[in-house]
């Protein structure tokens, strides 16, 4: 039985979400129909040079890469972050989560006030969410590095470098990766 407080905190999440969404909820209407490109899709190929288990993100090419054998990875089409505010280097996966609740950096805020400023307070996680459907959060020497493999509300930014940094997948795809990956994932962008 649900209590009088359940629902009535359920109520008040539920109208919290609702009022973070409205802004993005356009967004999910307008990609209902959204057809990735092919090229895009999550494939086997051939590739080396990484040990199994490892992800390798190439921003050039919009593409990530689990590697899956010594010479093989399956590959998924990705958006990258903008010229100046992408990530580089090694880190590791220390963080996943389902439908993640999202607040813009304090550094997004500053740049683009008009278009973030409204968000400084976080959006809950929901199908709205610019997170997405799952977050796989990027750590360098123990410390968060702010960057993320994450979802999107917007699917046609797939092959695209447009983010601030964090690199998006289809949500689909996204989620397809999170089931495969543990913590502590080695994940190199190149």
């Amino acid at each position: 039985m649900i209590s009088r407080r359940n629902l009535l905190l359920g109520s008040a999440a539920f109208l919290v979400a609702q009022k973070a969404g409205t802004a993005a909820a356009h967004h999910t209407k307008r990609y209902k129909n959204f057809k990735v490109d092919p090229r895009y899709k999550p494939q086997m190929v051939r590739f080396t040079g990484y040990e199994a288990g490892t992800i390798v993100v190439d921003p050039r090419n919009h593409f990530l890469y689990l590697v899956v054998s010594p010479f093989r990875a399956r590959r998924y089409g990705v958006g990258v972050g903008k010229a100046g505010l992408r990530f580089k280097g090694v880190a590791s996966i220390q963080r996943k989560a389902k439908w993640p609740s999202w607040r813009p950096t304090d550094n997004m805020i500053r740049r683009e006030p008009r278009k973030y400023a409204r968000y400084a307070k976080g959006v809950p996680g929901c199908p709205n969410n610019p997170l997405g459907a799952r977050a796989l959060y990027l750590y360098r020497g123990g410390r968060d590095t702010y960057y993320r493999i994450h979802g999107t509300t917007q699917p046609d930014t797939i092959g695209r470098s447009v983010s601030n940094g964090c690199i998006r997948m289809v949500n689909d795809h996204v989620i397809d990766l999170y089931e495969r990956v543990p913590l502590g994932t080695k994940v190199v962008v190149i």
